[in-house]
């Protein structure tokens, strides 16, 4: 007896998928798997109630914590894909890691979802899928199907689905984020309402500040409360949607290089990345920021991919995590306007002295003002020298071969021994070389 294993929701898609992965594709049985990354309780009311009129056999994995723990992680190195943090990218490799974990227990020889053939998660779906033995199967991507045949198919069938409609938006939803998509959003310049967001109230005048305690780079409690990884992300989502933080209307390109309209709500993601990058900024050098920069931009490109197990995302961690030994201390987060902006923080590893920073001192430790002299004397001679070259040159062509104009190297004198560019370089190069 041959069993697949399905991504299951209950909606229209993976319901047509269960009788054609029997009919088309040849299998006995058909395990529907329902995964939790943070759903709201009706979506696994529906995939349960969907699977007993269909006699499927459905399991469900609790997957919070893991995918909590990955957000996290992604707030340790910044990610955001053009713009916004990333949410469903984060949650489809815990659910096809978790799918392919019961297909195994459960015997299966093939897996199955119900992605097109136009968007991201087909892909993140099977990079972990294709490590295995398994037959991959994407009947909606390998029959060609459209909304109109399924809503069809689904009548003819008598399956369990109200005629494929499913709401006026595709709305995706998981811990750390909340995704509308579809209908009107498709034309790029309708202004949707207030009707789509669900997670943020509009934002106001009104205004709050909270203060966020981070431990090597994750975030452990807020306003002095200790908080484990789902409860935290739970908790800042309530606190900041109540503020209208965490909106993101985008034009996003995907893999495949189709590019759409995206709305996106993520008010704790929103929240811990404006704390963590503040916090970030008073600890490390800035040199380790300017390099971070790459790091976190390529993990978050990896990432989107669902590739967050590949070697190089381990070689980036070992970059992350070495930099994030010294991101422990607190941020104030003022939440204004929608925004949630960093108006405070501390820690004992701050790369700064306020001494050294202030107008109001003489000096920076053993560092006189008058120190800087040379350096503002030195700052800038390459861009002198290059500028004076290209006029002395274009004055040289303008007066058919007449002497060039003398070069200024000492911080705008010209120089005393030196008639010509090339006399007025060698007679520098000396001097520095002294």
């Amino acid at each position: 007896m041959t069993r697949v294993a399905l991504a299951f929701s209950g909606g229209l898609d993976t319901t047509v998928c269960v009788p054609l992965l029997e009919e088309e594709y040849g299998y006995d049985e058909v395990l529907g798997v329902t995964v939790d990354v943070g759903q709201p309780e009706s979506e696994f009311e529906e995939a349960a109630e969907t699977a007993e009129a269909l006699g499927l056999d459905h399991v469900v994995v609790d997957a919070t914590e893991a995918f909590a723990e990955l957000c996290l992680e992604a707030v340790r190195a910044n990610a955001t894909y053009q713009g916004y943090p990333l949410g469903t990218a984060l949650a489809r490799p815990v659910i096809a890691e978790a799918i392919l974990e019961v297909a195994e227990e459960h015997g299966c020889t093939g897996l199955a979802h119900g992605c097109t053939g136009k968007g991201n998660d087909q892909l993140r779906f099977e990079a972990v899928w294709r490590d295995s033995d398994m037959e991959v199967i994407a009947p909606v991507r390998e029959l060609g199907l459209t909304r109109e045949w399924e809503q069809e198919y689904a009548a003819e069938k008598g399956l369990p689905v109200e005629g494929g409609n499913e709401g006026d938006w595709s709305i995706d939803t998981n811990l750390w984020s909340r995704s509308v998509e579809g209908k009107e959003l498709e034309d790029p310049s309708y202004v949707p309402g207030e009707e789509i967001y669900e997670w943020t109230d509009a934002p106001s005048g009104e205004t709050a500040e909270i203060e966020i305690e981070f431990e090597e780079g994750y975030p452990v409690a807020v306003d002095g409360e200790a908080y484990d990884p789902v409860a935290l992300v739970e908790h800042l989502n309530e606190v900041a949607g109540a503020y209208g933080v965490g909106r993101t209307d985008t034009m996003e390109d995907r893999m495949l290089g189709l590019k759409v309209r995206e709305n996106y709500e993520h008010p704790a993601a929103t929240t811990l990345l404006a704390a963590h990058e503040s916090l970030e900024a008073l600890v490390l050098t800035q040199e380790e920021r300017q390099f971070k920069d790459t790091i976190d931009a390529k993990w978050a490109e990896k990432a989107y991919e669902g590739l967050i197990d590949a070697p190089l995302v381990g070689a980036l961690d070992a970059f992350v995590a070495e930099t994030q030994q010294r991101v422990t201390g607190t941020v104030t987060i003022r939440f204004e306007g929608g925004q949630a902006r960093a108006v405070g923080r501390d820690s004992a590893y701050a790369a700064y002295s306020a001494e050294h920073a202030s107008f109001d001192t003489e000096s920076v430790g053993k560092i006189e003002q008058a120190d800087a002299t040379g350096v503002a004397k030195y700052h800038g001679f390459q861009r002198r020298l290059a500028n004076e070259s290209i006029a002395a040159v274009e004055a040289a062509e303008g007066a058919n071969g007449t002497e060039s104009p003398t070069l200024a190297t000492d911080g705008g004198a010209a120089a005393d021994d030196a008639t010509t560019v090339e006399d007025a370089a060698t007679a520098d190069d000396e001097t520095t070389e002294e």
